[in-house]
């Protein structure tokens, strides 16, 4: 079985652990998963992750975060597809429930949350929103 969306499986794999009360979840690393991790843990989205060398490829070990039993990430959303990529330009970026959530935006200067993007005035392809 081949992947065609990495970041698709990411999500699906966090929303799955999200709903059965996962205290933390594996998913396989690459650089891509690593910067949105990144990015998810400085937005207060998840608690913290580590990578462990299990295979030539490596796991990303992802600690979830609760607030009182329910988890802080509400939803997860693909925007940009294998088959349909979303591409933005700098007055373009969208607002993810007015504010509260995050867009994450792929831009030349790598991931970034629709706010930084539309601080450093650039556009990008949207690949998915985080509330």
């Amino acid at each position: 079985m081949t992947m065609t969306d990495p970041v698709a499986d990411y999500l699906t794999r966090l929303r799955n652990a999200i709903q059965a009360k996962h205290k933390r979840v594996d998913v396989p690393a690459s650089t891509l998963k690593r910067e949105l991790t990144k990015l998810l843990v400085a937005q207060k989205f998840i608690a913290s992750y580590t990578e462990v060398k299990e295979s030539a490829q490596g796991v990303l070990r992802i600690q979830l975060k609760y607030n009182d039993g329910q988890p802080v990430i509400a939803g997860l959303r693909r925007v940009s597809r294998p088959g349909l990529r979303h591409y933005v330009d700098a007055d373009g970026i969208p607002r993810v429930l007015g504010g509260l959530g995050v867009a994450v935006i792929s831009t030349p200067k790598g991931l970034m949350t629709d706010k930084q993007a539309r601080l450093a005035r650039m556009g990008g392809e949207v690949l998915c929103e985080v509330w």
